[in-house]
């Protein structure tokens, strides 16, 4: 799909939300994607969310569980659209990663070159319903009793808040590609407009 999006075109940039509760694997589905898109001659970067988060003093306001911080705030929405998804679609530098949560403190990375023809994975959890000029969202979905089942008891907190998204935003509905992944061996993928 993402390789007949950016076709023949010399110069295309691409942005793609690879969107999914970490229980779901977004991370794993993006570096997937790396291997066959650089042998069908495009350029990969791939991005964290968790590398654009806000500082601890913003991000754990009121507490350290508490999911609709976790939904609403965590995210630092436009570092990573002045660091990464503006540049991406004009060319020039992007940053690969803004914060690093273990330190609580900026990341030292360097800015990286934005190739002309090229595709950046963003992965992440709650990346929907946000206004991110993304070009294309593909979202790894669990239904709700395996997102139960995957999610470690210390992440547990964060349930509500996939509730909520799945309320509100209905992930499902405004991807372009949607990845059943409750059973991983044999994912199912749907495909608008296919």
């Amino acid at each position: 799909m993402i390789s007949a999006v950016i076709g023949g075109r010399e110069n295309s940039r691409l942005r793609v939300a690879i969107d999914g509760a970490d229980a779901a694997e977004p991370g794993r589905l993006a570096e997937s994607l790396v291997e066959p898109l650089r042998a069908g001659g495009i350029a990969v970067a791939v991005v964290h969310a968790r590398d654009f988060l806000r500082p601890a003093s913003l991000r754990l306001e009121y507490g350290k569980t508490d999911p609709d911080s976790f939904y609403d705030l965590w995210l630092d929405e436009r570092g990573l659209t002045r660091e990464v998804l503006t540049p991406w679609a004009a060319g020039g530098r992007y940053l690969p990663a803004l914060w690093d949560v273990a330190t609580d403190r900026a990341v030292r990375a360097d800015y990286r070159p934005v190739p002309p023809r090229g595709v950046v994975l963003v992965e992440g959890p709650l990346l929907l319903g946000r206004g991110l000029p993304f070009d294309l969202a593909v979202h790894v979905r669990l239904s709700g009793g395996a997102l139960r089942r995957r999610t470690s008891a210390d992440e547990a907190w964060t349930l509500p808040a996939f509730e909520r998204y799945e309320e509100e935003v209905e992930p499902t509905a405004i991807a372009e590609v949607v990845v059943r992944a409750d059973d991983a061996r044999h994912p199912a993928v749907l495909v608008r407009g296919s």
